[in-house]
């Protein structure tokens, strides 16, 4: 059974970034290096703190993640459900979500298609 799109596990995957999520100096300080705008960074990132993260997950856990976002971008949603309640360690405010999501998007396609070697 196919789970339906998720707003609720895009949040979930992203709780790293949240200030709610207290338990590590260095995470912080890292999180907070970054220009989140920028993609090259804003993958560091990604391949960083939340691939090991999601490859935790299932497959078809990862696949909800994966189809979770395809289908808000194919809405043209603009993710402020995501973004509207969550503050982070980012050091600047994330300038266009959608291009946030379709970067994290393409970096949880590769997670999903990899065998663990370098992005």
């Amino acid at each position: 059974m196919k789970n339906k799109p998720s707003m609720s596990i895009i949040r979930g995957l992203l709780f790293t970034y949240d200030i709610e999520n207290t338990d590590d100096i260095e995470r912080e300080r890292l999180i907070s290096s970054k220009n989140v705008n920028d993609e090259k960074e804003l993958s560091e990132l990604f391949d960083k703190l939340t691939k090991p993260e999601f490859l935790s997950y299932t497959k078809t856990e990862q696949e909800w993640f994966i189809n979770s976002i395809e289908h808000y971008l194919s809405t043209s949603d603009n993710f402020d459900e995501v973004f509207k309640t969550m503050a982070t360690y980012f050091s600047t405010p994330i300038n266009n979500q959608r291009d946030f999501m379709l970067v994290l998007l393409s970096r949880l396609k590769k997670y999903s298609k990899s065998d663990d070697s370098e992005y």
